[in-house]
């Protein structure tokens, strides 16, 4: 499901929870680090269930009009688009999302006056204004609707963010990381698609992405002092305790990856670190950052610390 840069970002919120924290139980650590993890997925499916949920509202809006004692026109005769849009209806049927939503006891329970505004800010968008005016609403309209208002609407809902905070530390700064993949699963489905539909894994199925963050979490603790010693002489104009935190962290975790995974150039290690810097440290770390690896991955080089296997992995 996640990709490596969420990886990363998930170590990198680890590692800095460890190097801030008093405790140095590693164990214990690795799990908070896994533990964080898994709930993304409970994100996940939050998200995944919102639109059924909202749908459920809108039934009930409607329900609620039927029983006024002087209903208006609309009141008799409701605009239904919403309530049978068919990618919604796909959802509702999926039968991977039923039973992952089922045992980790996921629903949107209780949250009936969230719900309500979320679909009031929904019902106001031009996108679902437009959509419910369309005649004949076709299957791509039907999905269109639904992952437009979630993509730029509903994610930034403070109500939906308050949610989120209140139920888990872990998901305070994962909401874009869990967004962006709920996004991907929506695009995924099909006018065919059919209720066995699976969702996206937590991890590959060939655990490498569980060993990249095995080892890379643990090696970066061990590794820590050696590694904090060559910045130091690598930023020797600076004054260390002026470096932003974050920066050295990702400093330390590019350098044991590029010792510990052969297989990924050093080019992308380079890359992908000044990449989270950018949106995870100050508005220069990406350049800083850039500057002092590129001189500590020579210096790792002349060592022979850096073993990488083929042609391409070492540039």
């Amino acid at each position: 499901m996640f990709n490596r840069r969420h990886l990363r970002i998930k170590l990198l919120q680890s590692l800095y929870a460890h190097e801030q924290g008093a405790d140095n139980n590693l164990v214990k650590a690795e799990s908070e680090l896994f533990h964080s993890i898994n709930r993304m997925y409970d994100m996940y499916l939050f998200l995944l269930l919102l639109y059924i949920e909202m749908r459920d509202v809108a039934i009930q809006k409607i329900e609620d009009g039927h029983k006024k004692r002087l209903p208006t026109q609309e009141d008799l005769n409701p605009n239904t688009r919403f309530v049978a849009n068919k990618f919604i209806g796909q959802l509702s049927e999926n039968q991977d999302l039923k039973s992952r939503a089922e045992k980790g006891k996921v629903n949107w329970m209780g949250e009936g006056e969230l719900l309500k505004r979320m679909f009031k800010m929904l019902a106001e968008t031009p996108e679902y204004q437009l959509y419910m005016r369309t005649i004949k609403p076709t299957y791509d309209d039907d999905q269109e609707v639904v992952v437009r208002t979630f993509r730029r609407h509903l994610i930034n809902h403070p109500g939906l963010h308050e949610f989120f905070e209140e139920r888990s530390i872990y998901w305070v700064d994962d909401l874009d990381i869990v967004a962006s993949m709920t996004y991907k699963t929506m695009k995924l489905f099909k006018q065919d698609t059919t209720s066995d539909f699976k969702l996206l894994p937590l991890w590959k199925d060939d655990g490498d992405e569980m060993d990249f963050v095995k080892i890379l979490f643990r090696k970066a603790i061990s590794q820590s002092e050696e590694h904090t010693e060559l910045i130091h002489q690598y930023t020797e104009n600076w004054e260390v305790d002026r470096i932003a935190l974050t920066d050295i962290i990702l400093m330390k975790m590019a350098m044991t990856e590029v010792r510990e995974f052969p297989q990924i150039p050093i080019k992308v290690t380079l890359n992908e670190y000044i990449e989270i810097a950018k949106y995870y440290s100050t508005p220069k770390s990406s350049t800083f950052i850039n500057g002092v690896l590129d001189k500590l991955f020579s210096e790792l080089l002349n060592l022979g610390k850096i073993n990488k296997l083929g042609r391409g992995l070492i540039t």
